[in-house]
């Protein structure tokens, strides 16, 4: 999709398909409603008086506004002006790119993102402008026998209209960033929402190939079977060996330009790791899962997913810095050579594990790619992935669970939740909880048990994260839809791609 800055102080002249323009709950019309208002002899207001309750998100098309070159021009409400919000601001941009999918136009214009917005740049409002687009016309047919080629949304282009000229570097920014966002989250959605029998671990790898192919800046290396059983990755090898489908670890350089220090600030002395679970289909293996909804579980790869997203947009926008990313990906089933319960393993770090729960088997495959991490001597390791149902009845749907054993890192990570509209909420990872771990039979138990599962899963994984900072982050709540809305949602890509626009 195409993005593009405009300066004029005179929206009415704009000649486009479709011209938003916001309105405050109380009358409060933008700068920009307020301009085509006096090019209409107060028609525009005369109708928010009478029709337009310009609730947040509400949208209200008015066509051929007699001294408006825009034939069609969208009313877009803001809710109240006292509560008006960067999240606001991006219900605001999604209405308007959701009406113009709709309308089936190709082209737009947006003044939505010139109205002050707290204390949010306009370089952050541009870049939430760029994500609502993406999301609106994100739009999967992958797996259709015969794709409706002309239900495909047509919405190519759309434009940023500000009045001020000293807008424009910032914005032009915001766009890209933007941009590059969405066809983040756009890769992340696909390769979630795509069947098992077609995203398989194989197919990741070639996804993240492919990345390496379309970008300079990213290098890739895929390790097969063998080169993962040199590595002695034996708990992420004891998850494979039940389905035919062959296990693949996925290792992703990022080496943008060098970073630049700011005054008095120190440039990491490593390299920031992203670690994705990668799951490609989730059976429970012998502690199988129950039937209903059993299909969902080939959003169990969505970590990994977001992983390859956040790549893709950190390498479009050419950030700076050195990033790593790993990805360890495997079908978990029942076979005759499926992990059982009682099984004992060994994991790359030596450490042996107790397998109570074949279910439990994301922390399994997880604990290698983290000790394999220890080899780049990173500044920060953030693992995310799809882990526990305890996180779901914890946080629902809203918030992404934070665990971590570093306060900077957390508090970062948090932050960038928040700027992003993508958050977290961070759960207490206690050594109290570690007691739950213990087994008779190996070093630890891969389950603590029902109470404070989302928790002991943490605790798990953070006794192979000891040699840097690390942040865990649980998206099973947050990952995927059900439901009649079922599919993924390309979460934490935003919130990661801000934290490494942060640090860089």
């Amino acid at each position: 999709m195409d993005f593009s800055v405009s300066i004029s102080a005179s929206p009415h002249q704009t000649k486009t398909p479709a011209l938003a323009v916001g309105v405050f709950t109380e009358g409060v019309l933008s700068t920009a409603a307020d301009a085509l208002d006096r090019a209409c002899a107060g028609t525009l207001r005369a109708v928010v008086k009478a029709e337009f309750s310009a609730r947040a998100g509400a949208t209200l098309v008015l066509r051929n506004l007699a001294g408006v070159a825009s034939p069609r021009v969208v009313l877009v409400g803001l809710g109240k002006q006292a509560d008006y919000n960067p999240r606001a601001h991006a219900r605001a941009e999604q209405a308007f790119a959701s009406f113009c999918v709709q309308a089936r136009l190709a082209d737009a214009t947006s003044t939505l993102a010139a109205i002050e917005c707290g204390a949010t740049s306009v370089r952050e409002r541009a870049r939430s402008a760029a994500a609502a687009c993406g999301e609106a016309t994100y739009y999967y047919d992958a797996s259709f026998g015969k794709p409706d080629l002309n239900a495909r949304p047509k919405l190519k282009k759309m434009t940023l209209q500000f009045a001020n000229a000293t807008d424009k570097a910032g914005a032009t920014q915001g766009l890209s960033e933007g941009g590059a966002l969405a066809n983040g989250m756009s890769l992340a959605r696909t390769l979630g929402n795509l069947p098992g029998n077609i995203c398989t671990p194989t197919y990741l790898g070639e996804a993240a190939k492919k990345l390496g192919k379309e970008f300079k800046s990213i290098s890739v290396k895929v390790f097969d079977r063998k080169q993962i059983e040199a590595l002695k990755m034996g708990s992420f090898l004891s998850v494979a060996r039940g389905s035919v489908e062959q296990p693949r670890f996925i290792v992703l350089h990022y080496k943008g330009k060098a970073a630049v220090a700011k005054r008095g600030a120190k440039v990491a002395a490593g390299p920031i790791v992203l670690v994705g679970k990668g799951i490609t289909f989730d059976s429970g293996g012998i502690s199988l899962k129950p039937a209903a909804t059993m299909d969902e579980m080939k959003f169990d790869m969505c970590g990994a997913a977001s992983v390859l997203g956040a790549f893709r947009a950190l390498a479009e926008i050419g950030l700076p810095g050195e990033i790593i990313g790993l990805i360890p990906t495997c079908e978990n089933m029942p076979s005759g050579t499926a992990n059982k319960p009682g099984d004992v393993v060994t994991s790359m770090s030596g450490q042996t594990i107790e397998i109570l729960n074949t279910d439990a088997e994301g922390r399994l495959i997880l604990c290698d790619a983290l000790t394999y991490a220890e080899r780049f001597k990173p500044s920060a390791v953030i693992d995310i992935a799809t882990l526990t149902g305890a996180c779901v009845v914890a946080l629902g749907k809203v918030n992404t669970g934070l665990f971590s054993t570093d306060d900077a890192l957390a508090e970062a990570l948090l932050a960038a939740g928040r700027q992003s509209m993508d958050t977290a909420w961070r759960l207490p990872l206690d050594d109290a909880y570690q007691e739950q771990l213990k087994s008779n039979f190996a070093d630890m138990a891969n389950i603590g048990g029902q109470p404070g599962g989302a928790v002991t899963a943490a605790c798990f994984l953070s006794r192979f994260a000891k040699a840097y900072p690390w942040a865990h982050l649980d998206i099973a709540g947050t990952a995927w839809r059900g439901g009649g809305e079922k599919g993924s949602t390309a979460r934490p890509v935003p919130m990661l791609l801000q934290y490494l626009i942060n640090q860089a």
